[in-house]
């Protein structure tokens, strides 16, 4: 019986981890598509005003459906989702002003040089060195991503903005892991206090910066469209699946999976902006998608190695 109940409980995690990995490929495959639709949305309103309205939406719904344990949470919980929210913040700004400078598909292609710099944090702040299949991973989705941008070599303002935010992703996903380890607080209250912390910093920076919004534009249907794809697909289902996925996965898969958005992005900005798909890009993407796939084995090969260690001191890289 114990057995029956061993054998259960480990092909019952094995199916929570793959749920949890299908779950980030299709947050990959959604925030892809939002290049198109934020750059679409940004015709008519500025940066802060986009982030503050998708943020109020988010923060409402979240807010609704997780009151309860809200009100109840600890104040290290709090402080910890504050600190995560801010992260978040601060991504946003920097990819969305990045997104109204440079084209959908470059900002897509950049964004996933996260691949590179997640290892990086991860395994660093763990004292370890990468393994090489997880670094020649990297390097091989970064040189698919050169490939892809053309003007990787001489980036632009909006190209560094997003290049910044790449690397904001990187710290987001493995403080998310760090922060909420062994805490009580659900990804669904996570997201909330989250979404709660962007959109109070969103309108506070555009009350200082002066922004205004034409109430007649954000009744027009085509923002109100990709404001409600943004809001809800983009952010509230997107990231409260990340905040469930990252507990249940490491960092560095994570952020292998994710790096297949730009492939995603490429194909929406073709659909929704006209952007061109060139033999260039084609083969840019089947890069990033090998470095994903080799990523993604050698640092599960890796953690269960490490994971099997005998003297007990070599705990998850993941600590």
């Amino acid at each position: 019986m114990e057995q029956r109940r061993a054998f259960v409980r480990r092909h019952t995690g094995r199916w929570s981890a793959f749920a949890a990995d299908g779950a980030v490929l299709c947050i990959a495959m959604v925030w892809g598509a939002s290049y198109p639709v934020a750059k679409t949305a940004l015709f008519f309103v500025p940066v802060l005003a986009l982030i503050s309205l998708r943020f109020a939406i988010t923060a409402a719904v979240m807010t609704c459906l997780n009151w309860r344990e809200i009100v109840a949470v600890k104040a290290s919980d709090f402080a910890a989702s504050l600190a995560l929210g801010t992260i978040l913040f601060a991504i946003f700004v920097a990819e969305t002003f990045g997104v109204s400078r440079t084209s959908a598909t470059n900002a897509a292609f950049i964004i996933s040089l996260c691949t590179v710099m997640t290892p990086l944090l991860d395994y660093g702040l763990a004292r370890r060195g990468p393994p090489l299949r997880v670094v020649g991973a990297a390097i091989l989705s970064c040189a698919g991503v050169a490939v892809l941008c053309k003007q990787l070599t001489a980036l632009s303002a909006g190209d560094g903005l997003v290049l910044v935010a790449a690397g904001l992703r990187a710290l987001m996903v493995v403080s998310t892991k760090r922060l909420m380890r062994n805490r009580q607080l659900s990804s669904g209250a996570l997201t909330a206090v989250q979404s709660s912390t962007v959109f109070v910093l969103a309108c506070v920076f555009a009350a200082v910066t002066g922004v205004k919004v034409d109430r007649s534009v954000v009744t027009q249907v085509p923002f109100v469209e990709a404001l409600l794809f943004l809001s809800i697909l983009c952010t509230i289902a997107a990231f409260y699946i990340q905040n469930l996925a990252v507990r249940r996965s490491s960092p560095t898969k994570v952020s292998f999976l994710m790096s297949t958005e730009p492939v995603f992005g490429l194909i929406f900005a073709s659909i929704v902006l006209a952007e061109p798909i060139s033999a260039r890009a084609l083969a840019g993407g089947a890069m990033i998608l090998s470095g994903t796939i080799i990523g993604i084995l050698g640092d599960m090969g890796t953690r269960r190695r490490t994971s099997q260690t005998v003297d007990g001191s070599a705990g998850p890289l993941t600590t």
